[in-house]
């Protein structure tokens, strides 16, 4: 039999868990409270970092990208040339203005043909050396070999370097003919003959004496000349004649001049400005939902009236105000509810007007740049940062409310055992006093009888 069956018929442990739960109910709701309140906290602050975080990337971009304006390069219609911004240039960055580009040659790779032989004749034997630049291939060519073999024996020694190979067969028999894979002067090719029996004699090429092959294309390197300035190029590829320009010539004409225009392109700084103008306005609308209050509805935002939302907001809205004139000349505009917008046509016009006006705003040193580089620095520091401290100081009183909740669950467990203990003892109590009543009936009932 249990114990809450006997004696005064009390359930004990549903009585005990019952009061314990009365005696709880009040701490503990008020620590999961607070700890709810601390968790949307918490919740509403990682939004906002998130949101100051993408602020300060796109504000990063931004300043990096005003430090290297663009330039876009231009060329007339049927131009002799085309123009590339050259990103990895080591003689400056390009500046707007123009230049007057004169094409007098292009490169030419040389071509070498043999005489002709007759199909499948065999040519001779011995080693071919053929010379490129400073650099030479031994190719060695078996007895018995005929035209093809003898191309596919250079194709296989030089492995696509200096030289190729090939056979062309025309009206009057077959050709080998020798291009050489480097252009201009410098890609030039001799060719001359060692050991075997001779016959390879008629493929020596040597431009300052004898010679059996016959120049198809010769070796020719280009000619430029930018703004007065001669380049000669074994490619036609010019690069820094103009600093941070890379010309490919197309066509050679000589005496005709051409325009290459270079120009600011604002392409770059308007995606950077309107990323930032995005990430302004997001952490702008972040900050005031999550400090509103409902006055219709008597409800309160998360972090209504938090002295650190209401500071950043102001230190946000400080940075851009300062600079109002400035910004307007730019096409950045302020609407009455804060929100940040670019018109792009007034931006090219100052830009045009001005190249640093973009710079002087957003730069490193600029006044906007600068002061929310370090704005954004002192909130975001994952030491030192507003936020980040703020953060910590969240998770350490979520943390304390946990360890409430633990000491409360040791406090009510001896709570519990408390009460169980007190009404066991009044449960032995009451039953020894029915057991004495139950006797004293029984006896009481007995000498009755006998009366």
């Amino acid at each position: 039999m249990s114990l809450g069956t006997i004696g005064s018929g009390l359930d004990i442990p549903s009585l005990v868990s019952q009061l314990v739960a009365n005696e709880r109910a009040p701490k503990e709701n008020q620590i999961n409270n607070a700890g709810v309140a601390a968790s949307a906290k918490l919740s509403s602050l990682g939004t906002i970092k998130s949101g100051m975080t993408s602020l300060q990337t796109a504000l990063s971009a931004l300043v990096k990208g005003v430090a290297n304006p663009g330039i876009k390069a231009s060329t007339p219609t049927e131009s002799n040339f085309t123009a590339v911004i050259d990103t990895a240039s080591t003689a400056g960055k390009p500046a707007a203005g123009t230049h007057e580009v004169e094409v007098r040659s292009l490169a030419q790779n040389q071509k070498l043909s043999s005489k002709a032989y007759e199909k499948d004749a065999v040519i001779g034997d011995g080693t071919l050396n053929i010379g490129y630049g400073e650099k030479n291939v031994s190719v060695t060519i078996p007895a018995g070999a005929k035209l093809s073999e003898v191309a596919a024996a250079i194709n296989s020694a030089a492995g696509g370097k200096g030289v190729t190979a090939a056979v062309v067969t025309a009206d009057d028999g077959q050709h080998l003919v020798l291009t050489a894979v480097d252009s201009g002067t410098k890609g030039a090719l001799t060719v001359s003959t060692s050991g075997g029996n001779g016959g390879l004699g008629d493929l020596v090429h040597d431009a300052a004496g004898a010679s059996k092959m016959t120049e198809m294309v010769a070796a020719k390197d280009a000619v430029v000349v930018v703004d007065g300035f001669t380049r000669t190029s074994s490619s036609n590829t010019v690069t820094d004649l103009v600093p941070g320009i890379t010309l490919t010539l197309t066509k050679a004409e000589e005496g005709k001049k051409q325009t290459l225009t270079l120009t600011p392109d604002n392409s770059t700084l308007k995606t950077n400005l309107n990323a930032f103008i995005s990430a302004y306005n997001s952490i702008q609308s972040t900050l005031k939902s999550s400090s509103a209050y409902n006055a219709e509805t008597g409800t309160a935002a998360t972090l209504t009236g938090d002295a650190m939302v209401r500071g950043l907001q102001q230190q946000l809205r400080s940075s851009l105000s300062a600079n109002v004139n400035d910004m307007k000349t730019m096409g950045l505009t302020i609407a009455a509810d804060g929100t940040l917008s670019l018109d792009a046509a007034k931006l090219d016009t100052a830009m045009a007007q001005n190249p640093e006006a973009a710079k002087s705003l957003f730069g490193a040193e600029g006044s906007i740049g600068k002061s929310m580089t370090a704005l954004l620095k002192s909130n975001l520091d994952t030491t030192t940062g507003t936020i980040t401290q703020r953060t910590n100081s969240l998770n350490k009183e979520i943390k304390a409310l946990e360890k409430q909740l633990d000491d409360l669950d040791a406090r009510m467990e001896k709570v519990s055992g408390r009460y169980t203990k007190q009404f066991t003892a009044m449960e032995g109590l009451v039953t020894q006093m029915q057991t004495a009543s139950n006797t004293l009936s029984q006896q009481l009932a007995n000498n009755s009888s006998k009366s």
